[in-house]
């Protein structure tokens, strides 16, 4: 089976400064955060789920409602991601949205990502359960590193962690952060969930804090280490996130900047995925031709089918699917019978 923002070429100066982007001139694979730069795929189940083959797989982002401008109904939320595990999807993606700024309009990602996961964990079997994307900077990682390794154990370990920098300015004067600073917060995050995740009582320190041997953080998670996907540039280089990064998370892009992305992948990462995020709409026509929407199209079965086999033959791995719709459970059926099941 195949199994909000615009998005800025690779190389964008604007992305980060030469300070704040973790460059590639050093890439020996240490402590700091590594996923050991091996290209073999990761034993978590989740990872599996969605990576495990050579197919283009596809997941759905919550909140899977379609509801945006209000807090969703978690009762309807947690049957939909039932039917989405019975109709074939392979993931569900669930964002980190700390605080509501009405300049995004998306009050719908209002759920706490680790309450949300937890409890649809209980209700799913096998379907992999994803952060898309855990703000790192705004979070302690002692607290990063238990939650997500809670949610691991708890759904038998299909827990995909996907990270970011971070891009609502009123948030780091919420939470004391310093905007210019994420890109080190980042890198400092990583390393050390991934020593809360690996060593017992660990030793690692950095601005959050020290922990200096006398302390462990349990539960450790069902692998060595979670899978962990910097989303967008999470404002390090590419050779940065090759190293430590499981994978790469992106927003939607077009057809000849994804291919150039994925080009410049392979060279430095291998086989490890590229997973992107598409809005779909259908339309009422089948035949209709694509328009576009923000971070998506809007067009009829044929046009998306024909699109999402271009995708897997680029090489992609998984499409992070966000429906559009009034009727979001006919959408998600569609999506199954025309494209899942096309496969």
């Amino acid at each position: 089976m195949w199994l909000g923002r615009e998005s800025r070429p690779m190389s964008d100066p604007e992305d980060a400064n030469d300070e704040d982007r973790a460059g590639g001139e050093d890439r020996e694979v240490d402590a700091s955060g590594a996923s050991d730069g091996g290209r073999a795929p990761h034993a978590n189940a989740g990872f599996q789920r969605l990576f495990g083959d050579d197919d283009l797989t596809f997941g759905l982002g919550f909140p899977l409602t379609g509801e945006r401008r209000s807090t969703p109904d978690p009762t309807e939320e947690v049957r939909l991601a039932e039917r989405a595990e019975a109709l074939g999807f392979d993931g569900l993606w669930a964002r980190d949205v700390p605080t509501y700024w009405p300049r995004f309009g998306d009050a719908g990602g209002a759920f706490d990502p680790w309450a949300l996961l937890s409890h649809v964990a209980a209700r799913t079997e096998a379907i992999a359960l994803g952060t898309s994307s855990v703000v790192l900077p705004l979070r302690h990682p002692i607290h990063l590193a238990k939650s997500a390794a809670t949610v691991d154990r708890l759904s038998g370990g299909r827990l995909v962690l996907g990270v970011a920098s971070g891009d609502r300015d009123p948030e780091f004067d919420a939470f004391g952060v310093d905007r210019d600073d994420r890109g080190r917060a980042v890198r400092e995050r990583v390393a050390a969930m991934r020593a809360c995740w690996r060593e017992e009582f660990p030793e690692i320190e950095g601005a959050w804090g020290t922990l200096d041997g006398d302390l462990d953080v349990l539960p450790k998670p069902t692998t060595e280490t979670l899978p962990v996907l910097p989303t967008g540039n999470a404002r390090q280089s590419t050779e940065w996130i090759a190293d430590h990064g499981d994978g790469w998370l992106f927003y939607h892009l077009p057809d000849e900047t994804l291919q150039s992305y994925l080009a410049e992948w392979r060279e430095l990462a291998g086989e490890k995925p590229f997973a992107i995020a598409v809005g779909v709409e259908f339309a009422d026509d089948p035949t209709a031709d694509p328009e576009h929407r923000h971070l998506g199209y809007r067009a009829g079965v044929e046009w998306f089918r024909e699109y999402f086999r271009r995708l897997d033959e680029y090489g992609l791995d998984h499409v992070v699917v966000g429906l559009r719709g009034d009727d979001p459970e006919a959408a998600m059926e569609t999506f199954a019978a025309e494209i899942l099941d096309e496969s």
